[in-house]
């Protein structure tokens, strides 16, 4: 049985909402989405360590379950940390995203806040970000 190509036009950028320093990385969060709220496995498609290190979550054909309303049509991209990030984690940031470009051209990069009111996730302006690293 083949896989259903998901139709993407969302890449949206999350981050942990954890203290910077502690060693987080995707199986700690998978384990806060199974034991915290019940889910099959973590939410995100991607995480980003303090390092730069990439680690895969969710693959891209699964819907994920990272931004209410919006999870059948995008792709979920998380930092480890709060509100600063490292230049690593920036720098690997800006090539995921350029990588997905090529798969999915027609996904808008959006911050988790744009999404929700309720959020202010990945804590730094998304726009002006996406400017700054001729992503728009």
């Amino acid at each position: 049985m083949g896989r259903i190509a998901r139709k993407i036009d969302k890449i949206i950028i999350h981050c942990s909402d954890s203290p910077q320093g502690r060693g987080d990385d995707a199986s700690t969060i998978h384990d806060w989405h199974v034991n915290g709220n019940g889910w099959v496995g973590i939410g995100y498609h991607y995480v980003i360590l303090e390092n730069g290190k990439r680690q895969a979550g969710r693959p891209e054909y699964w819907i994920g379950s990272h931004v209410k309303d919006h999870n059948a049509d995008s792709i979920g991209i998380c930092l480890i940390g709060r509100d600063s990030f490292t230049d690593e984690q920036n720098g690997e940031l800006v090539i995921l995203i350029r990588e997905l470009l090529t798969r999915y051209p027609a996904a808008n990069i959006l911050g988790h806040y744009e999404l929700d009111s309720g959020k202010t996730c990945p804590n730094f302006n998304v726009p002006a970000w996406r400017a700054e690293h001729g992503l728009l």
